[in-house]
């Protein structure tokens, strides 16, 4: 009996080393090397690699849309599905040495500013808490009007622009009118609408 004896010609480990390559590159770590906000797209160092400006993935990207680019030195993978990086995704947002977790509490969701703000909910506490650095401010832009119902404190001087009216009689801050006014030390009735 004669035992069968494997052959392989040249052409076929050219294959080989081709697949072998592409199976390899089919998800690559690196980290982000360049930024072009613009495109946008970023450039990934893995291994001696430094690839093509690349497309990266948002959390949302059609009608309802995010903005959240990667830093540069993030760490990220590198999907390329047909096996050639030049054709690949970037997925980022792993955490590392140079960019740890912005904290570590199991029923808190948080998010860290390069500035130092922070924006936290903590679902066990049920608080939606924003911390600004020094010089921070919020804006709310809201045209239609904004109603909030609860208490509210206020720890600071309150500037108004315009008026403050108060309840359902609209009772304006700047322009109402007392009723019942003696000099002295006598107390006035309430205001009139």
């Amino acid at each position: 009996m004669q035992r069968a004896r494997a052959t392989c010609n040249i052409g076929d480990m050219d294959s080989l080393t081709e697949l072998t390559r592409r199976l390899e590159n089919l998800i690559r770590a690196g980290t982000i090397a360049e930024l072009d906000p613009e495109k946008p797209r970023c450039r990934v160092k893995t291994g001696g690699l430094l690839t093509d400006w690349l497309p990266f993935f948002a959390l949302r990207a059609g009608e309802d849309s995010d903005w959240d680019p990667p830093s540069v030195d993030e760490q990220c993978l590198v999907l390329s599905p047909s096996g050639n990086p030049a054709h690949g995704f970037v997925i980022f947002g792993v955490y590392s040495d140079r960019f740890p977790a912005p904290d570590n509490e199991p029923t808190r969701r948080r998010r860290r500013y390069r500035d130092g703000a922070l924006v936290d909910y903590d679902t066990a506490t049920h608080t939606l808490t924003a911390t600004l650095p020094e010089g921070g401010k919020v804006e709310l832009i809201v045209p239609s009007g904004l109603k909030i119902k609860g208490d509210v404190d206020i720890d600071g001087l309150v500037n108004v622009t315009k008026d403050v009216v108060a309840g359902e009689q609209k009772i304006s801050l700047v322009n109402h009118r007392t009723s019942g006014v003696m000099r002295g030390n006598a107390l006035s009735d309430g205001p009139v609408p």
